[in-house]
């Protein structure tokens, strides 16, 4: 029987999470690392390389954040959330054959005088990443940091989110049938070409 997370309310507002209860186990982190670590090295080594740094300097930033990795047909998505729901994420590495992107969920919120956030939808934005020195830059770190101020679920204080593949195999459809005439009807055109003979 597992045991329930313990939690409490520091005086800024937000979770402590006791580790000793949230630590995702050994063999299931190994299993989801490989798998992760399998879909990177799909990509360019320049591409790897950078992918890897970028998840390096974002666990560094929210060490308690939950990684939920996403497989689609052309990218993979490695969001950082403050739970096991990605909707809630702050940031996402995108991936895909053409480049790298950082992804902030409400980026449309944060004040980006010098104009580095790419997008038109609602909310999320995103600022393509040339190198590992792009997060190193002081209005991309600032950017960085006003979206993790600015989640409105907050990170735990303490405790190791889980690495957790979201990945699912896309359904086959299967070809439709033609419909077969019921036993009714082929009982009544039997009926009518015996009228007819």
């Amino acid at each position: 029987m597992n045991a329930k997370k313990k939690t409490t309310r520091n005086l800024s507002g937000q979770t402590d999470v006791d580790a000793s209860l949230s630590t995702q186990p050994a063999v299931e982190r190994r299993s989801a690392e490989a798998q992760l670590q399998a879909l990177i090295e799909k990509h360019t080594p320049e591409h790897s390389k950078l992918i890897s740094a970028t998840r390096r300097c974002l666990r560094k930033r929210l060490p308690t954040a939950h990684e939920l990795i996403y497989e689609y047909r052309d990218f993979i998505v490695i969001s950082f959330s403050p739970n096991e729901h990605g909707y809630e994420g702050v940031l996402a590495i995108r991936a895909s054959a053409d480049c790298v992107g950082l992804h902030f969920n409400r980026g449309k919120e944060l004040s980006d005088p010098e104009k580095l956030l790419k997008g038109t939808g609602k909310l999320v934005r995103s600022i393509e990443l040339k190198g590992a020195s792009t997060l190193t830059r002081p209005e991309v770190s600032r950017l960085i940091d006003e979206a993790i101020a600015r989640n409105i679920v907050p990170f735990a204080n303490a405790g190791r989110g889980a690495v957790t593949m979201r990945s699912q195999p896309a359904k086959k459809r299967t070809p439709s049938k033609p419909s077969k005439p019921s036993g009714d009807n082929v009982g009544a055109r039997t009926s009518k070409a015996k009228k007819k003979n």
